[in-house]
């Protein structure tokens, strides 16, 4: 009984400190396929094989809802700590090459996500490419405001010169 306490406890916490969760049914997988499934996610999230009763009760102490339908059969979940879309992009890339792995949904923002949801998230770009984006927009903004701020001194510039070249013609 001890230990089951302690594993919801484990459960709960870990749903409090993701930034999401996804779950997974990895019926048929082997050991060797769940290795290379957590290693491909390791960056970003932690892979646990669960029980369904025990993560029934810890995601409810944790507050996380919209899991129950989906905790049926072999369940486990990605605890997601890191980038949500890489851990979304991986488990995607996995399931083509390994269609036995099932994405049954998740929970993200304070909401529950389908299977089709999750896979949206993948299709999002990642993190670093849109703050590279983010980045080389605000260069672009740097640019033109430089620019502006150099037309008008480059103007007067080019009036001076005209005004001292046509005062030097007539004298």
């Amino acid at each position: 009984m001890a230990n089951k306490e302690t594993t919801v406890a484990e459960l709960s916490e870990l749903f409090r400190s993701s930034n999401a969760v996804v779950l997974t049914e990895y019926r048929g997988l082997t050991v060797a396929q769940l290795k290379e499934l957590r290693s491909a996610i390791r960056e970003n999230a932690n892979y646990a094989v669960v029980k369904n009763t025990l993560t029934k009760i810890a995601a409810k102490e944790a507050g996380v809802t919209g899991l129950d339908e989906h905790l049926v059969g072999p369940s486990a979940i990605a605890f997601v700590h890191g980038d949500t879309v890489a851990v979304a992009k991986a488990l995607r890339d996995f399931t083509k090459a390994n269609p036995l792995l099932v994405v049954k949904g998740g929970y993200f923002d304070g909401a529950p996500l389908t299977a089709a949801e999750v896979g949206k998230l993948a299709d999002l770009e990642s993190r670093e490419v849109l703050l590279a984006k983010l980045a080389g927009a605000f260069k672009a903004s740097l640019f033109g405001a430089a620019y502006l701020f150099n037309a008008p001194l480059a103007q007067t510039a080019r009036v001076v010169d005209a005004l001292r070249q046509k005062q030097e013609s007539a004298s």
